[in-house]
C-alpha cells in the first residue's frame, strides 16, 4: 500500500431522507481519538458493540452500533469507524455534527462525492474498473445489471485485462531484447513464436472487446428514436412498449408536440425510448418546434424507429411524406444511424407488399412487438446473455479499440523481412498504457476527478 497522508474525512453514508437505519462514516489515519469522544470506550476491531453515543456535554445522541475497522483492513485502507443510529435525518445531522467537532483537531472534514472509494484506489483496495463498478451497482437500473456490476467489483472485468497486460508485457519483452542485443546470433523473436503471440494476443483481446461492448449497453441501454409521420401510432407504440399509458394518443394530427421518454428493459438490457412529434409540413408554431426537437433526438439515437401506417401505405402522398422523411434522414444524419422500418395497425390492413426487412406490428394489440424487441437489440449489437457479461463503461471500450489499433499497427512491423522493430516496440508501449487506463494504474488525475465526482456523498 503506498503511504499517503490524507486528512480525515466523515459523511452520512445512507441515502437521504428517513429509514430503520442511519450511517455516519469516518475515515482516517487514526480514529481512536474519535472513538473515545463518541463512544466513550474502546471498540473491538471490526466487532458492532451497542452503545450510547455521545454529545460534548456527556448527553445522549442516540443508541446505537459502532464499528472499528483497523487499516489496512478496511474498506479505505485506511482506519474507518461507522456509527449506525437510527435513521432520522436530524439524529444523523447530529452525529455528524459531533464528529466534526471532535474531529476538529485532527483536520476532519466532510467528504467529497465519492472520495470513499477514491481512497480505496489510491490505497490499492481496488483498482479503478472495480471502483466504477460500485458506482454501476448502485446506479443499476436492472436485474442484469446488477448481477453484472457485481461480476466487475468481485474483479472479472480486471482478471481479464491484467491477463492481456501480462501476455503484451511478455511479448514487449522479448522485442525489446532483440533491440538491445541485435549482435546475438540467437533469435529471440522466432524461438520464442513472437509472432504466434501478437496473434493470440489479438484473438484473446477481440473476446474481451467483444463482451467489454455488451457490458457497455447494459449499463448505458439503448437510445430508441420513434419517427414517423403524425398519425402513425408513435405514441401507441411508445406506451405499447411500457406497458402503460404515457403519452397521449387522439386521431387527431400532431397531438405530440414534445418529446416523450421512458425507460423499459429487455432482456435486462435499458431501453431509452423516445416518441417524438410527428414529421411533416407545418405552420403551427409550437409544432415546429417540437419538430426541431424530433430531428434533433434522431440525430443523437442509436436506433431510429421508422413507423409507418400500414392502413395508408397505398396513398401516394403518404407514401412520398415518408420517403421525404427518409431523404432528410441521410442529409442530416452525421453517422451512420441503424434504421428500423416497422409497418403499425396491420390489424386495420393487411401488410401486403412490405418492403424487405421491415416489421408488421400493431400497437393496439401488441402483435409483432416482440420482433420488434429482438430487432432493436439486434442492432443496437446485443449478443451475449447477461450471465456471462460483467458491466462496463464506454472509456473500457475505447481504452481496448486503442489497443486493437496499436497492435494492428505493430503486426504491420513485424515482418518476416527487415522488421521494424523499434516502431513494433512502441506500439506494445502505447497498447499496455491504453490497458493500464482501464483499471487506472496509468490515470491522469483529471479523469479520476471526473469519475469519483459521480459517486454519491459518503461512498
Amino acid at each position: 500500500m503506498r503511504e499517503r497522508h490524507d486528512p480525515p474525512i466523515v459523511a452520512i453514508a445512507t441515502a437521504a431522507g428517513r429509514g430503520a437505519v442511519g450511517i455516519v462514516r469516518v475515515s482516517a489515519a487514526d480514529v481512536r481519538p474519535l472513538v473515545e469522544a463518541i463512544c466513550g470506550q474502546p471498540l473491538q476491531p471490526r466487532q458492532a458493540t451497542y452503545l450510547p453515543f455521545k454529545a460534548a456535554d456527556g448527553s445522549t445522541i442516540d443508541h446505537g452500533l459502532a464499528i472499528h475497522f483497523p487499516a489496512p483492513h478496511s474498506y479505505t485502507g485506511e482506519d474507518v469507524l461507522e456509527l449506525q443510529a437510527h435513521g432520522g435525518p436530524v439524529v444523523l445531522q447530529l452525529l455528524l455534527a459531533r464528529c466534526l467537532e471532535a474531529g476538529s483537531a485532527l483536520g476532519l472534514r466532510v467528504a467529497e462525492p465519492g472520495e470513499f472509494t477514491r481512497r480505496a484506489f489510491l490505497n490499492d483496495k481496488i483498482d479503478l474498473a472495480q471502483a466504477e463498478a460500485i458506482a454501476d451497482l448502485i446506479d443499476a437500473s436492472t436485474e442484469a445489471a446488477v448481477r453484472s456490476a457485481s461480476r466487475s467489483l468481485a474483479g472479472e472485468f480486471s482478471r481479464e485485462v491484467r491477463s492481456l497486460r501480462d501476455a503484451l508485457i511478455h511479448l514487449r519483452m522479448l522485442v525489446e531484447a532483440t533491440l538491445d542485443f541485435p549482435e546475438e546470433e540467437i533469435d529471440f523473436l522466432e524461438q520464442s513464436d513472437a509472432r504466434g503471440q501478437l496473434h493470440r494476443l489479438q484473438a484473446q483481446l477481440d473476446r474481451v472487446l467483444q463482451r467489454t461492448r455488451q457490458g457497455a449497453l447494459l449499463r448505458e441501454g439503448i437510445h430508441v428514436v420513434i419517427a414517423g409521420q403524425p398519425n402513425a401510432g408513435k405514441s401507441s407504440l411508445l406506451n405499447a412498449l411500457a406497458g402503460a399509458e404515457l403519452a397521449i394518443v387522439t386521431p387527431v394530427p400532431g397531438t405530440t408536440r414534445d418529446v416523450v421518454r421512458q425507460t423499459i428493459q429487455i432482456e435486462g438490457v435499458p431501453l431509452h425510448v423516445i416518441d417524438t412529434a410527428g414529421l411533416r409540413e407545418s405552420q403551427d408554431l409550437v409544432e415546429q418546434i417540437g419538430i426541431e426537437r424530433a430531428w434533433d433526438q434522431i440525430g443523437r439515437a442509436d436506433v431510429v424507429i421508422l413507423l409507418h401506417d400500414v392502413s395508408r401505405s397505398l396513398d401516394p402522398a403518404y407514401r412520398a411524406g415518408d420517403e421525404a422523411i427518409r431523404e432528410a434522414m441521410r442529409q442530416r444524419a452525421g453517422r451512420a444511424t441503424p434504421v428500423v422500418d416497422v409497418w403499425n395497425k396491420v390489424d386495420l390492413a393487411a401488410p401486403a407488399g412490405l418492403p424487405v426487412g421491415g416489421i408488421a406490428l400493431s400497437a393496439r394489440t401488441g402483435a409483432g412487438l416482440d420482433g420488434l424487441r429482438r430487432s432493436l437489440l439486434q442492432h443496437a449489437g446485443w449478443q451475449s446473455a447477461p450471465e456471462g457479461v460483467w458491466l462496463a463503461r464506454e472509456r473500457h471500450v475505447q481504452a481496448l479499440a486503442r489497443v486493437r489499433q496499436h497492435l494492428e499497427l505493430g503486426q504491420q512491423y513485424l515482418q518476416p523481412v527487415a522488421p521494424a522493430l523499434d516502431l513494433l516496440a512502441e506500439e506494445l508501449r502505447l497498447a499496455q498504457n491504453a490497458l493500464n487506463e482501464i483499471t487506472g494504474e496509468f490515470s491522469a488525475d483529471d479523469l479520476l476527478g471526473v469519475i469519483f465526482s459521480s459517486f454519491c456523498i459518503g461512498k
